[in-house]
């Protein structure tokens, strides 16, 4: 064979891999840790849209001095349990990635949360829910916000501390100390569930959708669509009625920086003034910088603070242990 027949079929064979399908990596907590299906299979009330593909991609742009993954396409959600690397104090949270509704920022604003609530003595359970349209969402084409018909977000939360409490004993926390964390979209779902606990969203399975899914205590930073007119920038004075606060609404404690671009502090404001306004104890730090997605990534602003400010918070209301 020719050196210019060898160059061709060589050619030949790149061009035949480059068009053979390729599986899409998809994501993977760990060693040791398992992904465990909410749902069970084939469940025709919950339906899943096999035409998704999960997949798990780096973010457009690096957070906080390193890189971001999200995940793309949850049909099947699942829930991932970190046990404490501290002494065990008993409490659960389960953490709600951001991400608009569209995909989860799965390391930013969950295993890297994950890590930080387990060295507390917290067990960690992260969410993840199904995306995309799963929860109010910023819809390109029409250039406006959309409800989807079904919540299935919340459908997901509230299986998920259903479970959580049915399990209590097995996963050795206390069912009246289990809470949850959101972040952006994540802090909307957080909401969400805070208010939207009286009954399922859907038809009851088995004993965990039995259980109680309103957290203890939430913790809710920079939520978003959390006005009811999301496209009116200049008027967001009422909070969304998606989100009926209570006198029995948990515990809430809220972080927001003032120059966020993307969820309006005054999201925060609204939830803020309606938990007052209902006696809810609540505790809201606001920060002058910082911006919106900071989670736990170090920055210049005092907003990186804002875990001190937590521990301290779920110390006071009886969470953790008091040092």
């Amino acid at each position: 064979m020719t050196a210019l027949k060898k160059l061709s079929h060589k050619l030949g064979l790149l061009l035949i891999l480059c068009s053979l399908p390729v599986e899409a990596a998809r994501w993977d907590p760990g060693t040791n840790l398992e992904q465990i299906p909410i749902w069970p299979k084939d469940l025709p009330a919950i339906p899943s849209n096999p035409s998704l593909d999960e997949s798990v991609t780096p973010g457009e742009k690096p957070i906080g001095g390193g890189p971001i993954s999200i995940i793309w396409n949850v049909s099947q959600p699942t829930m991932t349990v970190y046990p404490p690397k501290a002494p065990n104090s008993g409490a659960a949270v389960v953490v709600l990635p951001g991400g608009g509704y569209h995909g989860l920022a799965i390391d930013l604003e969950g295993t890297e949360v994950c890590d930080w609530l387990t060295s507390k003595g917290i067990t960690c359970i992260l969410l993840k829910y199904r995306v995309p349209a799963s929860g109010p969402y910023w819809d390109k084409k029409c250039r406006c916000h959309v409800k989807p018909k079904v919540f299935t977000a919340l459908q997901d939360t509230q299986r998920t501390l259903g479970l959580v409490r049915a399990n209590a004993a097995k996963l050795r926390v206390d069912p009246k100390k289990i809470g949850v964390i959101g972040f952006s979209a994540g802090g909307h779902l957080a909401a969400a569930i805070s208010t939207n606990y009286k009954s399922r969203t859907y038809p009851v399975i088995d004993v965990a959708d039995k259980e109680s899914c309103r957290p203890d205590f939430a913790m809710v930073l920079y939520p978003g669509h959390m006005s009811d007119n999301d496209d009116n920038l200049s008027d967001r004075s009422k909070l969304n009625p998606d989100i009926p606060v209570t006198s029995n609404t948990p515990p809430t404690f809220m972080v927001h920086a003032m120059d966020d671009p993307v969820d309006t502090v005054k999201y925060s404001l609204l939830y803020f003034n309606a938990l007052r306004k209902a006696k809810v104890p609540v505790e809201m730090h606001l920060f002058a910088n910082g911006g919106h997605a900071f989670a736990l990534r170090p920055t210049e602003s005092s907003v990186s603070d804002w875990t001190a400010l937590a521990d301290g918070w779920l110390r006071t209301i009886g969470i953790v242990p008091k040092q």
